[in-house]
Formats: structure tokens, sequence, C-alpha cells
């Protein structure tokens, strides 16, 4: 092993036993990491990437998985190399939080809900550097202030539930690079986040990395991160390495084809795009006149209500017929509410909300089940929208037994024509929701969506879960059943690339309210409001060439302005 890398894998395999037989996860990886470089691996859900990572840390479930083949070599502080496939359990207990570290996904999974931050910091430096409790809190005040955690002092004796998912993320950081790790793996640190906390992480990690000098294993299937974060790149699909370059190698000229699909894929909000020809304004299908939900917040014995969550305050908007209108902005800016509260599954507050030229705002349940037929909703999560019990035919098949339309005979061909449409195979009706991947999943969604061939259709999130290639085919689908059956969709989502890909205006959302609303085309280059312009600054660029300039969010300093101009 050469003096300059820090680990080196050889020919690492990994099987999963199931009750379905033998699955090989990894087949034959290879691959390098020196000293203080980024290297991404990249790939679709299945490909590999986080198998390979557990197994470099000795984390694989067991008995289920098991490493059949291969080398990891590590090279330790101490200059021992160590292969860490075949290390004892107390040699990797020394190593893990200590030498090589991990940040996981999703935070609140990876949090024990019942320490507080600090305590759960504090734990790795007492065990692998034995200080005493006292020290070890202080230090551990010192990483949240390195990983710019306001009033660290005080956010030291929070507990996980009551910090946001950034700052969440930032705490797991903090976990990670309190002992100086050499080795920090990164898996899919910022998948869960909005764009601007997702841009405030990476250019976090970027910092500390120079700082501390730890060498970064970054595995995601965001290219546009890839592209801002990494020196060189492994690519993997179905558990193999397809191909591996340095970054600029790798987004100029790639040389397989899974990896230039992967590229394609991708939209860029960074290309010129022709304005659209100008046409006439069409008929107005949705409006919402000073639409308000809040949520009551209640305390003490007799539970008084003591305030409120303004989830949607005072919003008007229109939705005109045919078009697609993007609803974009932060977690908790109102947006799924907006989308929720507009086909009455939550009853809205105040205001008013009108179909089709009809007010539907206080129509009573009988009344609103006909509009019913005409309004549908696209979930974000497919798998846990769909009743695992019951079979694909009769879950699109649901909404006609509902409202009563056709025979069974004829329902069963509808649904065999709506699984067309979706391209998916009519035979597939007879099938359970678990036998299918997540973009099948989501079609299936969207066919049950369509069962009742609806005017209008909230997207919320639809596409959120899915691997870029899989977003990329719903996407062109959506668009062509647009323009085939005449839809109208409220397209719901926080990838401002994706939106801008599919909707021809856009609204912005920032605590309840609405800040802009134009065309796409004028909104991405042409943005007024000074939140829109850091939510466009901050989408990474699936280029390593092009370095846009950030603008910085003072979400205080924009919501003491608003007020002002209020």
């Amino acid at each position: 092993m050469q003096e300059n890398l820090l680990l080196e894998v050889r020919d690492l395999a990994v099987n999963f036993h199931t009750d379905d037989g033998v699955v090989e996860a990894v087949k034959g990886l290879s691959f390098h990491l020196e000293k203080g470089e980024t290297l991404a691996i990249v790939g679709e859900s299945g490909s590999g990437k986080s198998v390979s990572a557990l197994s470099l840390m000795g984390l694989l479930p067991k008995p289920a998985a098991r490493i059949v083949g291969g080398q990891a070599l590590f090279r330790r502080k101490s200059g021992e190399v160590l292969d860490l496939l075949r290390a004892e359990e107390a040699t990797m207990r020394r190593i893990r939080g200590n030498e090589m570290a991990m940040i996981f996904q999703e935070p609140m999974t990876s949090l024990n809900p019942v320490y507080t931050v600090g305590d759960q910091i504090a734990e790795a430096i007492v065990l692998h550097q034995g200080k005493g409790r006292k020290e070890a809190r202080q230090l551990a005040i010192e990483m949240l202030n390195l990983v710019e955690i306001p009033n660290p002092h005080k956010r030291v004796d929070d507990y996980p539930h009551q910090m946001s998912g950034g700052m969440r993320q930032r705490v797991m950081i903090a976990m990670a690079l309190s002992c100086n790790p050499s080795l920090l793996i990164a898996d899919e640190p910022t998948t869960a986040l909005d764009v601007i906390i997702q841009a405030q992480i990476l250019e976090l990690m970027k910092k500390l990395q120079a700082e501390i000098g730890t060498a970064v294993l970054f595995i995601t299937h965001d290219l546009g991160v890839v592209a801002e974060m990494a020196d060189r790149v492994v690519v993997m699909q179905h558990g193999l390495k397809v191909e591996e370059a340095d970054v600029y190698t790798l987004f100029k000229a790639p040389k397989e084809a899974y990896t230039q699909r992967l590229l394609a894929a991708v939209p860029r909000i960074d290309q010129e795009k022709p304005a659209p020809p100008e046409r006439a304004t069409p008929p107005v299908l949705v409006r919402l006149e000073n639409l308000r939900v809040w949520f009551p917040l209640r305390a003490g014995v007799l539970s008084r209500v003591v305030g409120h969550v303004k989830a949607v305050d005072d919003v008007s908007l229109e939705v005109y017929k045919g078009e697609v209108l993007g609803l974009v902005g932060e977690s908790g800016s109102g947006k799924t509410t907006l989308g929720r509260s507009l086909l009455r599954l939550i009853e809205p507050t105040g205001g008013r909300i009108w179909f089709s030229g009809q007010e539907i705002t206080h129509l009573p349940k009988e009344a609103l089940r006909a509009f019913r037929r005409r309004m549908q909703i696209i979930f974000q999560d497919p798998y846990a929208s769909l009743n695992p019990r019951m079979t694909v035919g009769d879950i699109i098949a649901e909404p006609l037994v509902i409202h009563r339309v056709g025979s069974p005979k004829e329902r069963q061909e509808r649904v065999a024509e709506l699984l067309e449409t979706v391209q998916l195979s009519p035979d597939h009706a007879r099938r359970y929701p678990h036998e299918f991947s997540g973009g099948q999943r989501q079609r299936i969604g969207i066919a049950r969506a369509l069962a009742l061939n609806p005017e209008f259709i909230v997207a919320d999130e639809c596409v959120s879960a899915l691997d870029v290639s899989i977003r990329a085919e719903i996407i062109a689908l959506l668009k062509e059943l647009r323009a085939r059956m005449g839809l109208t969709l409220l397209f719901i989502s926080h990838d401002l690339a994706v939106v801008e890909d599919i909707s021809d205006r856009v609204a912005v959302m920032y605590k309840g309210r609405l800040v802009e609303v134009s065309s796409s085309h004028r909104i991405y280059r042409e943005p007024k409001d000074e939140y829109t312009k850091a939510l466009l600054s901050a989408i990474p660029i699936p280029d390593p060439t092009v370095k846009r300039e950030r603008i910085p969010w003072n979400p205080e300093a924009y919501s003491a302005a608003r007020q002002k101009g209020a």
C-alpha cells in the first residue's frame, strides 16, 4: 500500500442471504482514497453504494449480509495498515468514531432522542480520548461552535427534536469530527435537506475538511453535489464499478453509457433556454382568495389556545386551465398544506376556494364528492400511500368503486388501460406494491390519480424520493399526460431545477406566505424577491467548471424587512 493512500479497497464482494436466495449486493469493487481527498461514489438506489460504506465500518446487518471476498486496507494514525474487513470487533470499536466516522442520511434516526446533543457528542470524546465529563462537555460546545450552531453553550443542552433538520445534520457532523478522524464517510448527508440548508452544509463540510485534513468518502446520487464536492468519482451500477475518473473528466467526457444517461437526466438551470412564445391567458380553473390554514397551539391543563402556527397565511393565487404551476419553498413554508387545503383534505381556517367558477370552500361532503372526481393528488411517498394489502389493480380501481363508475368488467378494463398509460404492463394488476421499485410505485400512484379522468392534480413532491434517471422518466410521463389529456397540475417541490423543467409559472412560498409569482422563464432569470434569489443561488450545478456566487441568506433580516415593508 502506497504511503499517500489512506484507504485501498480491493475486490470487495458482499452478499445478502434472503428467503428468495442470495443477492450479490457488491461485486468485486476496487477503489482508493488518498489522504485529505474527497472521493464520491455515485449510482442509483440498489447500486451498492451504502452497502460498501457499511462494510468498511463493520456495520452490515448480520447475519443476512456477509462479506465474501476482498480487502479494505486502512492506514491508521499510528501508521499501521489494517484490513478493515478482517479486523476484530474490539479493534473496530476503537477505530469507529475515532479514526473513521460516518454521517448518515437521516440524523433524526441516528441521534438518540433521550440524550441531549451535548451528551452525544461528549460520549465519543470520553470514550476515545479519555477526557473527563466536564472537559468533554466543553469540547462538545467547541464542536458545536465549529459547525456554526448559534449559541452553542445553550444549544448543547437541547434534545434532537428541539432542532431543525439542518441543525441536526450539523450536530451529526460535530459528532463525526469530534475526534479528528482520518476518514469521514458521508452517506447521502444532504438528501433530506432543503436547497439553502444543503448549500450551507456542503460549504461547512468543505471548510472543516480544509481545516482538519480529513479524507471524505461521499456517497450520493446527486450529481450537482458531486460536481461541487468531489476530487474523483466512482460510478456504481448493480453492485459493479462501471467507471472511475477525476471529477472534471467524468463530467466532460464520461465513457460509459450508464454514466452518460445519469448526467443527461439531470435538469440544468444554468443553461440558456429560449423564452416561451406569448399566449393568451387561459381561463382560471382554481382560485384562492386570502386562504388561511392556522393550526392552534395549546398549553396548560385545560389545553387553552395560546397561539397559532400560520401554515398558510392570507394566500391569493390563480391556477390557469391546462398549465403546470410550480410551488416551491423550503420545508415548513406551507406548500403541502396549501395543496391539501385546496382539495379540502385539510379544512381552511379562512378565505375562499373556487374551482371551475364555483366556490367549494364550505361545500358539504356529499356535494364535495362530485368535485373529488375532478381533483386528485399524487403523494410524495408512493410506498406509504399505497395499501400494502391490496393488489395494484384494486388500488387503481378503488376510486372507480367509491364513485360507482362502471361494472366490475369495465373497471378491470380501465385498470389495464391506466397501467398501459403509465407505461406498466396490465399483468401488473395482480401484484402487490412491495413487488415494485420506487419509480414503478410512483407510476401506480399516478395511474390511481388518473382513474376518474380528473381536470386538476396536485403533485406533492412526487419525484423527490426518486433517483435521477427515474425522476426524469416520471417528469417526462407527466409532461406527456398533460399534453395528451389537457391536465392542470399544481407541482409542489423543493427541487427548483425539476420545477423549471416542467412548470409554466412558479409561485414561491416562505413561512406560509407567497413572496413571488411569475413565469418560469422570468423567475429563473430575473427573480425579484431576495428569498427567491437565495434559493436559486443555492442550487448545485452538475458541472465542476461552473462556480456560482452564492447569495448569503439571513432569515431574521429578511423577515424584519418584510414586516417593515408590510
